[in-house]
């Protein structure tokens, strides 16, 4: 009877324990919804506030067969103007100087052609009016792809191409590999060149695949200075595999200024046609017709703003001087080339596409090529590169090889398919 006894106040005790948990958990589980709560809704908050900022008052938009909206903002509304020192900024309509010396027509080379060499898709369904700019519509879920609303619209730290570092590896680390021609050991005041667009494979959403111009100015530490200008395939932040245009600056090595396109103020467009972002229109064929664009970025001497032009004579806009350090004078290194970032989820290279996905060996309509490559010297000439080097760390993933003729200047062939059986 006592051994019965005492079971039954241990069963009893054992009862009153797991009430008094069941109390406790009642009590303290609905903080944590609402502290839970309270964060999402601060999250939902801080996208709206963004999404404020980016997506400014439109005169017109317009919708792009390929789902982007297309916003027609009046010049002086554009992000440019929410950078502080631009309250007060008078815009400067066009350059006081262009480049001297164009050593190739690219007007008479696209006449040549029988479809135009560069488009914008959103331009099937209409155009901007004068005195406005065509600004991509940020949308909720781009916010939400990326890795924080401050980050949105952000290089990752370390994403330059450092021919001069001797330990290639260190570069690897941070999982962007590279394909490029470059020329250092000068001043330089712009760079110039045609470049061959395609629509490469990306394996992983958080992978891009780019092709691009880099201005370059200071050290690769944590105060490089680069401008750089091109076409790009990224989904994580465009939620597409569609091949755009796109603008990069920063002023600390990627840390905490700059951004692509018109993601932050700084870059200040004057253009009505072009978007940044937007879908660039045709694009390659593997064996069939060839695309290209062109880009030039130079200084204006007068005003000292970097001035971008796109194709024949669409002057896009300028980065004000103030923006940068070392760029506020000139640029010490010019590089042209391929970037992926090869995300190496199973800890093998992915299969994300560098230009055309193919090795610069098998040549026109099949590898990739930068055409014309040219430089501004510091008489705001344009004039061939003298001294170009090449530059990848795996030559068997991502290759690059220069040449030179009459008609293509200075010109080399790049990228690779990235995972093959001499790139595991």
């Amino acid at each position: 009877m006592a051994v019965l006894v005492i079971r039954r106040r241990w069963m009893l005790r054992l009862m009153l324990l797991v009430v008094a948990a069941a109390a406790g958990a009642a009590v303290h589980f609905p903080r944590a919804v609402a502290a839970s709560g309270r964060s999402a809704a601060r999250h939902r908050l801080e996208v709206q506030r963004h999404l404020k900022r980016l997506n400014k008052q439109t005169f017109t938009s317009i919708k792009s067969p390929d789902g982007d909206i297309i916003d027609c903002v009046h010049v002086s509304h554009q992000p440019a103007f929410d950078h502080p020192f631009l309250k007060n900024h008078t815009i400067q309509m066009k350059p006081a100087f262009y480049p001297e010396g164009l050593l190739f027509d690219e007007s008479k080379a696209a006449s040549e052609k029988k479809t135009p060499s560069m488009a914008q898709l959103w331009h099937q369904n209409g155009r901007c009016p004068e005195n406005t700019v065509p600004i991509r519509r940020t949308r909720r879920d781009d916010l939400l792809r990326a890795t924080s609303v401050k980050r949105y619209g952000k290089k990752k730290h370390r994403s330059i191409p450092n021919p001069m570092s001797v330990d290639p590896d260190l570069l690897n680390e941070s999982g962007h590999q590279h394909a490029i021609a470059y020329v250092e050991g000068d001043t330089y005041y712009g760079a110039k060149a045609t470049i061959n667009v395609w629509e490469p494979k990306i394996e992983q959403p958080d992978e891009f695949s780019l092709s691009q111009l880099w201005i370059l100015g200071g050290s690769f530490g944590e105060d490089l200075n680069s401008i750089e200008a091109g076409w790009q395939v990224s989904p994580d932040l465009y939620g597409d595999n569609n091949t755009r245009l796109f603008t990069y600056w920063t002023s600390d090595s990627y840390q905490a200024t700059g951004c692509y396109n018109l993601l932050c103020s700084g870059f200040i467009q004057i253009n009505s046609e072009i978007a940044m972002g937007a879908t660039i229109f045709p694009i390659s064929k593997y064996g069939g017709s060839q695309y290209d664009i062109s880009i030039l970025v130079w200084k204006d001497p007068k005003e000292g703003h970097w001035w971008m032009q796109f194709g024949d004579g669409y002057v896009l806009g300028y980065w004000p001087s103030f923006l940068f350090s070392y760029l506020a004078d000139s640029a010490s290194m010019i590089e042209w080339g391929g970037e992926v970032v090869n995300s190496e989820p199973d800890g093998e290279h992915t299969s994300t596409a560098m230009g055309s996905g193919r090795f610069p060996e098998e040549g026109f309509s099949k590898s990739s090529y930068f055409r014309n490559i040219q430089i501004v010297d510091d008489s705001n000439n344009l004039r061939a590169p003298r001294g170009i080097n090449t530059f990848t760390e795996q030559s068997n993933c991502y290759d690059v090889q220069t040449g030179n003729s009459d008609r293509w200047g200075h010109f080399f062939y790049y990228g690779g398919p990235g995972k093959n059986s001499n790139c595991p």
